[in-house]
């Protein structure tokens, strides 16, 4: 028991830490200027962040022994590139905020899924299920550090969205992805 609550709360912790300015936090920001809906991005978050961590701590460490680092490097680098580029490109949403909730939902889900594929924090939530073998309280607890980091930037993406323009931020939004992408690519060769 004392390992279980052990793993809960470390994981918490790491991943919470982890986040602070991580691309999710980023991601959490721009979705709530672009669709101010609070409720169910929160609630997308949840469940992508829920997801992702149950398959990073089943799966994970089966993908990481059948890719190199150099390729994940790349993948990772990439793909902060590729959403560099759709940060930019505006669509209806930036005129017609009238998304129903369940699209707010859905898009919100498959992005943090997607932006989580080969993050730290999921790279955190393998090596944290690994240590102390309770898969459970980990992504329980690696959960609650991506709350914890995702909520606020939620309600301030929101609040901030009043007085900036989308255009800015998308961006904005697009160098921050640029240069986590070269960062990749440089701080891991």
């Amino acid at each position: 028991m004392t390992t279980s609550i052990e793993a809960l709360l470390i994981s918490t912790s790491v991943v919470a830490l982890a986040e602070m300015g991580d691309k999710t936090q980023l991601l959490s920001f721009v979705l709530a200027a672009k669709f101010r809906r609070r409720g169910p991005i929160i609630l997308g978050i949840l469940v992508a962040t829920l997801a992702n961590h149950f398959l990073a701590g089943s799966v994970g460490v089966w993908l990481a022994r059948l890719l190199s680092p150099g390729v994940l490097r790349w993948i990772v680098a990439l793909s902060f590139f590729a959403f560099a580029l759709w940060a930019l490109k505006p669509d209806k949403l930036d005129a017609d905020r009238a998304l129903p909730g369940a699209g707010v939902f859905v898009a919100t889900l498959v992005a943090f899924f997607l932006v989580e594929m080969g993050d730290k924090t999921q790279l955190a939530t393998i090596a944290l299920a690994a240590h102390y073998n309770a898969l459970v309280a980990v992504v329980l607890g690696t959960t609650l550090g991506m709350m914890i980091a995702n909520v606020p930037a939620v309600w301030i993406g929101e609040a901030l969205a009043q007085r900036v323009s989308m255009r800015v931020m998308r961006w904005v939004a697009a160098a921050l992805f640029v240069v986590l992408g070269t960062f990749a690519l440089w701080v891991s060769g």
